[in-house]
């Protein structure tokens, strides 16, 4: 499948991180719909990486905004967690670009120089590569068919349906895990707290989106050779996170 963007959805993102991530009604509907769908929500991810050099203030805002809802649709408990985990995982809207009409091929106004750097995966593939020691391990085993037990939503909402989740506490403290260390890198983006994030807490946002999406879209744009996929790979068991 070709992850590659189209000329209307960099023109659309290149607007959308300009600001339009911070409009109200926008932020409410991502986060009905756990974020953007499999291709655009790393196309994003891309976009903000090559125009701002791999920070992600935005997405590290908007992702702990989406994983704190997260957190809150999974602790589930009491009479019926099953009825209730269902209601909860299921997304409440659909992807807002896919709505608007932004596909693989959707047209715009961008400016040559918008559409190379916007399709130029440098940055993102540099911010994966550093940080995917924390990360690899969250990578959906039935996204990339590599035998994890770890799942992204989508991919947990099906093994709850048919009935083969079988440690929902794993996943749990996972959940857990991505908000605690989300909130320490979104705060390093605020004056007086610069430098406290670790590559471990910048990893969170490439998992929160992994989870949130799936994952075949990032490993499509990064263009991962053999021995890149061979680390990422190399241990991908979902770990408790205590």
């Amino acid at each position: 499948m070709n992850f590659q963007l189209s000329e209307g959805e960099i023109h659309y993102l290149w607007w959308f991180i300009q600001g339009s991530i911070m409009n109200p009604s926008t932020r409410w509907r991502l986060r009905k719909a756990w974020g953007f769908c499999n291709r655009h929500a790393w196309g994003f991810l891309q976009m903000e990486a090559a125009f701002r050099h791999g920070w992600m203030h935005g997405p590290a805002i908007l992702y702990l905004d989406i994983m704190e809802r997260a957190w809150e649709a999974i602790n589930v408990g009491g009479p019926f967690p099953a009825l209730r985990l269902e209601r909860n995982l299921r997304p409440k809207g659909p992807c807002l670009m896919c709505e608007m009409g932004y596909g693989p091929e959707s047209t715009g106004m961008a400016k040559p120089e918008v559409i190379q750097r916007g399709r130029d995966p440098f940055e993102l593939k540099k911010f994966a590569i550093h940080t995917q020691p924390y990360w690899r391990k969250a990578v959906c085993g039935k996204c990339m068919n590599s035998g994890s037990s770890a799942r992204c939503r989508g991919h947990l909402l099906e093994d709850f349906r048919s009935g083969s989740l079988e440690d929902l506490a794993a996943h749990q403290a996972w959940v857990r895990y991505l908000v605690n260390h989300l909130a320490v890198y979104a705060k390093s983006f605020r004056h007086g707290f610069h430098g406290t994030e670790s590559d471990e807490d910048k990893a969170a946002l490439i998992s929160a989106v992994g989870w949130c999406s799936g994952w075949e879209a990032l490993f499509a744009l990064i263009s991962f050779s053999d021995s890149d996929r061979a680390l990422v790979f190399s241990d991908t068991e979902l770990e408790r996170a205590v």
